[in-house]
């Protein structure tokens, strides 16, 4: 994520595309997609086009966001685009790249409905004893989740501030629970080495995965910004999103002026306003991040506003996507089979 992060993997990440480009020529395909990792998939597929193999991207890169340059590039290397976002086929028809709206998996995979009660029992996590309803749910104390991010750079950069937030919380609301579910067994070990640097952390639960569940039991959530974000709209829970890039890839994007949208985080972006609270750089504090958990915990019309948006969301993006996703590249090949 960003410029200054890749260029110590660069010149191993252009020899193994160097490699799948000789190796899938040899294979002579009749298709190739590739999924999401643009900035690696789109040069993969450039070389690959051909009256003989057509070319999908599936995932389309948000250069609506972001760099909308890029969108030519696109268009010379990708036959078609697969778009995870309702807005985003008619952002590339308009600049003449064939694309097709096909849904998010994630959508299909969570529930419309989650059950809190039972997210909590299989977690370990305590409710109130007998539970039975989501009434029973409310009188247990809090639970936010904590997701700093899948790559470890997220980790580094956000890990700290995450638990100082979570202690910030913890001073004002002692009563409050809080679990991390951690995207792999080295992502846990550098989250745990930052709840270790931080005097007066609260008591975190690390958990390996999971986070779906976590999700569904979770009160609120203070998430990095990525999919976790809109994992956590589908789970329908109000959310604290943040994010920090390096202060190389920070300069370059305000230097140049590459951000084209008011919003970062997908939930804003996806209602188009800015409806949960995201915080950026320099703006990522223990206390900022700490006071807009408590707001979002605690301001029950913004709940409801929360459930009613991301219900419809959800319905939105839940389309069958992969199976829309496969019958549109098998029309976009249809005739080499």
């Amino acid at each position: 994520m960003g410029f200054a992060e890749v260029l110590p993997h660069l010149p191993r990440i252009l020899r193994l595309r160097a490699s799948l480009t000789a190796r899938f020529k040899q294979a002579r395909p009749h298709v190739f997609v590739g999924i999401d990792s643009p900035a690696f998939n789109l040069g993969l597929a450039k070389k690959l086009r051909s009256p003989e193999c057509k070319t999908v991207q599936y995932v389309a890169p948000q250069v609506w966001a972001w760099r909308q340059g890029r969108v030519k590039g696109i268009g010379r290397a990708c036959d078609l685009v697969l778009c995870l976002l309702p807005f985003e086929s008619k952002f590339f028809e308009e600049h003449g790249v064939p694309a097709v709206f096909v849904g998010h998996p994630l959508a299909d995979q969570i529930p419309l409905d989650l059950d809190r009660l039972a997210a909590r029992r299989e977690l370990g996590i305590a409710v109130p004893a007998p539970a039975d309803s989501p009434a029973d749910v409310a009188r247990a104390p809090a639970l936010i989740a904590l997701l700093p991010g899948s790559r470890m750079g997220e980790v580094e950069r956000l890990g700290a501030d995450f638990v100082r937030a979570a202690a910030w919380v913890a001073q004002r609301r002692p009563q409050i629970q809080f679990v991390a579910p951690m995207a792999s067994p080295r992502i846990r070990h550098a989250f745990e080495k930052k709840i270790a640097e931080v005097p007066n952390a609260p008591r975190i639960i690390v958990l390996d995965g999971q986070s779906h569940r976590v999700l569904a039991a979770a009160d609120a959530v203070l998430v990095a910004s990525g999919t976790a974000t809109l994992e956590t709209l589908l789970s329908r829970r109000p959310m604290v999103v943040a994010y920090r890039f390096s202060a190389i890839t920070a300069f370059v994007v305000r230097s140049l002026g590459l951000v084209k949208v008011a919003n970062f985080s997908q939930p804003n972006l996806l209602v188009g306003r800015n409806l949960v609270p995201e915080f950026l750089q320099e703006q990522v504090t223990s206390p900022a991040l700490g006071e807009a958990l408590l707001r979002v915990l605690e301001d029950e019309n913004h709940h409801a506003e929360l459930d009613r948006e991301f219900r419809a969301l959800h319905e939105t993006l839940r389309r069958g996507g992969a199976d829309r996703a496969a019958s549109a590249i098998i029309e976009c090949v249809r005739g080499y089979a």
